[in-house]
């Protein structure tokens, strides 16, 4: 089959056939089982990334802040767990000043909203070597809420990020940092849900079903979702919120049953 794109001029394409309904079901069946078989692969690597060694961070480093002066250990904003995305925005830049590198403006423009993952006990931040006036000013432009500090000592060539875009996953334990994770090039372009960016944790989703550690926190799924502006710290699940979810498990199962 040829579409009409070749009316206007452009090559001809060769799709793929229309089928019935009913073939196009079973198509879909066909690639499902593979969908579902990846998606447990994906699983099966979240959870051997949760069981990775970690690196002690023995280095102070310092941060330009909104607020001033910050250490790596500020960064986690009292939070166990701290992602950081190295943004090029900076003197040399293609773009500056107006204008960050536009692979990680990409990046920044795909972040969703941070208080999932703070719920989470999980800090995201973004950090450039760009000072805090002009990191503002971007913020502003673009419409982008993602914590950002400036980089002033040498955390970006220790941590991999100094010629090239990536994202280190840190845990604290008190004033003890480790480094647990690190992802680059094509592994950062998944990046931006909150779900992407629990699965590189040291603790997951935090869901009963993931294959953690013995110990590890976890609370029933879908329970702890909440609209980002209604998160309370320890606060219990909605028990309105929990009975929808059920009932919304119930009905997918009696579905499932019925196949």
């Amino acid at each position: 089959m040829t579409t009409s794109a070749e009316k206007g001029g452009h090559p001809a394409m060769q799709t793929p056939p229309v089928v019935s309904p009913q073939a196009w079901e079973e198509a879909r069946q066909q690639l499902l089982v593979k969908e579902k078989a990846q998606t447990r692969a994906r699983d099966a690597l979240a959870a051997e990334r949760r069981r990775m060694p970690w690196m002690a961070v023995e280095k102070a480093y310092t941060f330009d802040g909104p607020e001033g002066r910050a250490s790596l250990t500020d960064l986690f904003a009292g939070r166990r767990q701290l992602i950081v995305y190295r943004a090029f925005f900076e003197p040399g830049v293609f773009g500056w000043p107006d204008h960050g590198c536009r692979g990680c403006s990409m990046v920044a423009d795909q972040v969703a909203h941070v208080a999932h993952l703070n719920a989470r006990d999980t800090t995201l931040v973004f950090v450039s070597r760009a000072p805090q006036a002009d990191i503002a000013r971007l913020k502003a432009r673009m419409g982008w809420d993602i914590p950002w500090f400036t980089i002033t000592d040498d955390f970006d060539a220790d941590f991999g990020v100094a010629e090239w875009h990536g994202t280190n996953v840190f845990y604290r334990d008190g004033e003890r940092v480790f480094r647990t994770y690190f992802i680059n090039n094509r592994g950062d372009e998944q990046m931006g849900s909150t779900w992407n960016y629990l699965d590189i944790t040291p603790l997951g989703r935090q869901e009963v079903w993931e294959d953690s550690p013995p110990g590890y926190p976890q609370t029933p799924t879908y329970k702890w979702w909440n609209w980002n502006d209604s998160y309370v710290a320890d606060a219990a699940p909605d028990k309105k919120w929990v009975e929808v979810s059920e009932a919304g498990e119930a009905a997918f199962r009696d579905r499932q049953a019925g196949n």
